[in-house]
């Protein structure tokens, strides 16, 4: 693809972009993933709370959605459209791990796996210099705050502060009424400013990053399993 090729795909519309991933067209992949893998991320991690099964789930989205491009008819945005199927992947992988815990405990058997990739993430904290430290600390503590919430909070709070979505557009996404949205995200918010200091809450909009290395990675593992 020339820059010119480039420069027409990225104005197109999401009808356009639609019908053009469905001929698996690289450069309309590339831009919806890149567009909406941050927004993405963000949803999976808000209902698992665990960065890798997150990620597995936005990848999981692309796929399905992909596969099923050709029901997209353009009623919601493309971006909209995504986001309502990584939410169901995301509730459908939550609800398969609480049944799976639910099966261990009763018989007291251990999670390997959940117990070997926690000692592996602990393996390799450290090592970064000054700056970048302070600021993963604070990543760190704003997002095992915001995991603190209960799951119905967290996901509406997700939604409206960290993706600026409307009061609408969240309810639309969770099927619940927009009173119910502002209601949960005044309790999240409460309960936020009780785990919070005040010269940590500006920085909300900085935490859950998936951009850079991580954005350009998911793009590239798309592009590998669609084109």
């Amino acid at each position: 693809m020339t820059a010119q090729t480039w420069r027409d795909a990225s104005g197109l519309s999401d009808l356009e972009l639609a019908a053009r991933i469905a001929v698996r067209d690289r450069e309309a992949v590339r831009i919806v993933t890149e567009r909406n893998n941050q927004r993405l991320f963000r949803v999976a991690w808000s209902v698992l709370k665990e960065r890798e099964e997150a990620e597995d789930v936005v990848q999981s989205t692309y796929m399905r959605g992909f596969e099923a491009i050709d029901s997209f008819a353009g009623r919601s945005s493309l971006s909209t459209w995504l986001t309502r199927i990584a939410i169901n992947e995301a509730l459908g992988r939550a609800r398969a791990t609480a049944r799976r815990r639910k099966r261990l405990d009763a018989t007291s058997v251990v999670d390997l796996n959940a117990y070997r990739d926690h000692l592996m993430r602990g393996s390799m904290q450290g090592g970064k210099p000054d700056a970048e430290l302070a600021r993963g600390q604070i990543r760190e503590t704003l997002e095992a705050a915001i995991a603190q919430l209960p799951i119905e909070f967290r996901t509406a709070f997700v939604l409206r502060e960290i993706e600026a979505m409307s009061v609408e557009e969240t309810a639309a996404l969770l099927d619940i009424a927009p009173t119910t949205v502002k209601t949960r995200c005044l309790r999240a918010r409460r309960r936020l400013q009780q785990l919070l200091a005040p010269e940590l809450r500006s920085a909300l909009t900085g935490s859950f990053p998936f951009a850079g290395a991580d954005c350009s990675a998911m793009t590239e593992r798309v592009l590998a399993g669609w084109c």
